[in-house]
């Protein structure tokens, strides 16, 4: 019996530290995965930044030469309308990417947050049922083991009491009968 005992223990360790070590591969996985994500998140961001930097200039640019093609539009108006035209397409063109850019690179960055946060949450929950766990181990296996304990030693003494007295009593001993 307390082979199989040791056995179930031992096993039942085993198969812990065995789901320890896969949570923890799942951790460092989980860990490695969020710095990845967090080093592309800045590169394009970086990327988006630098192409702000240098969009952004040039649609300030844009509108002092608009000011000078006023003066050299009065000149010729209906090829400077045309120009115009042409020029404020391209500056909102330019800005409305600019900003879908921003907007997709965000999106990209919540996003990845938002999977970070999953894993966290699921790492969480293992932790959780692991310690569940555990504690189920301890009631289902520690505590009737205990018991069994206590009425092993219980038989034990009481055995161990009976045969104190029939030695006694075989050697000539006092019994329960002379000490009336």
């Amino acid at each position: 019996m307390d082979e199989k005992l040791t056995l179930f223990i031992a096993v039942t360790a085993v198969a812990v530290v065995l789901q320890m070590l896969i949570l923890l591969g799942i951790y460092l996985a989980v860990r490695k995965l969020s710095a990845r994500m967090e080093a592309l998140a800045d590169r394009v961001e970086d990327a988006t930044n630098t192409l702000q930097v240098r969009v952004l200039p040039v649609i300030d640019n844009v509108k002092s030469i608009q000011q000078d093609v006023k003066a050299f539009v009065e000149t010729a108006r209906p090829k400077v309308d045309l120009v115009l035209d042409n020029l404020s397409y391209i500056s909102t063109t330019a800005r409305g990417s600019v900003e879908r850019i921003d907007t997709t690179v965000n999106d990209a960055v919540d996003r990845m947050r938002l999977q970070v946060i999953r894993g966290d949450e699921m790492l969480t929950r293992t932790m959780d049922r692991i310690e569940e766990t555990t504690e189920q181990v301890q009631r289902s296996v520690l505590s009737p083991v205990r018991r069994v304990s206590g009425i092993v030693q219980a038989i034990s003494i009481g055995v161990g009491s009976y045969l104190d007295q029939q030695k006694r009593r075989r050697n000539g001993g006092p019994s329960d009968e002379m000490f009336i």
